[in-house]
């Protein structure tokens, strides 16, 4: 009994450390974004525009998926060391991101009237090719505006409870379809780190699991927590009475692979439990 009551503390204490870590290092990526973008500003202005082309080649200005971009005051790429390199030479000020927003146009506003800012908005990450979330930071310099972003794999709790809300409207109409539609990794129902899951409330197998398609038709009971409890029957007992609930646990991010507190907005259609969960910041 002794033994399990400390095997307990530990994964719980893992856990905890895992969650802190993976915070750290997000809050990490914001500072030395802000510091990249400190160092290439006092470049540029020892170094003017021939400093241009260094921005836009392999050099100390890139550092993994860190990247140094600039536009001039009308919007109008000049230099990016990354995925935006194919928009040098082109206007971007009316340029919309993956989810429709202008932000460039907002970004060269907020430079011109506040002369610094950040911003955040949805691009390709060219470490694994899929669009996530970014935050820049930019600051004019004379009539050049510099930036330099970092990515937020995070998918928000806005953003899951809209994507569980699509999948069970999916599931009403063709729950067929829908499953594939769910498994697909390429597929509209992958937003960064959300993925919608299904399983079937009578007999606890997945049906849909987009982040680990192969675990479709294997029971879902058998999967336990980042601390080894048991926490899919909950789901169902939750959904006993209602069609809607939620539920919070420590899980392993599909994306990042660090362990962090996840919490997962359940929806029931039929027989079928569906699910779709967001870490939490």
């Amino acid at each position: 009994m002794m033994f399990r009551h400390i095997l307990a503390l530990v994964l719980m204490l893992s856990t905890l450390v895992s969650f802190s870590a993976s915070v750290g290092a997000e809050e990490q990526d914001s500072v030395h974004a802000q510091e990249l973008l400190a160092r290439a500003i006092a470049y540029y202005k020892e170094k003017g525009d021939i400093a241009l082309a260094t921005f836009s080649r392999q050099s100390e200005f890139i550092t993994k998926d860190l990247y140094v971009y600039v536009l001039s005051a009308d919007g109008l790429m000049l230099a990016s060391g990354g995925s935006s390199s194919v928009l040098i030479d082109r206007s971007v000020a009316d340029m919309k991101d993956a989810s429709g927003k202008s932000f460039f146009r907002e970004m060269l506003d907020t430079a011109k009237a506040q002369g610094r800012g950040q911003i955040e908005y949805r691009w390709v990450n060219r470490q694994n090719g899929k669009i996530e979330r970014k935050i820049a930071y930019f600051e004019r310099v004379g009539e050049k505006i510099l930036a330099v972003g970092y990515y937020l794999p995070h998918g928000t709790s806005a953003q899951a409870e809209a994507l569980v809300e699509r999948a069970a409207l999916a599931v009403q109409a063709d729950p067929a379809k829908a499953f594939r539609d769910f498994n697909d990794l390429n597929g509209s129902y992958i937003e960064d780190d959300l993925y919608v899951f299904v399983i079937g409330l009578d007999d606890a197998r997945f049906r849909a699991h987009g982040a680990l398609p192969r675990l479709v038709g294997t029971s879902a009971d058998l999967l336990r927590d980042a601390q080894g409890k048991e926490f899919i029957p909950t789901m169902r007992d939750k959904l006993r009475k209602t069609d809607k609930a939620q539920i919070i646990y420590p899980w392993k991010n599909t994306v990042t692979g660090k362990v962090l507190i996840k919490h997962t907005y359940l929806r029931k259609v039929g027989s079928y439990l569906i699910g779709v969960g967001y870490y939490e910041n």
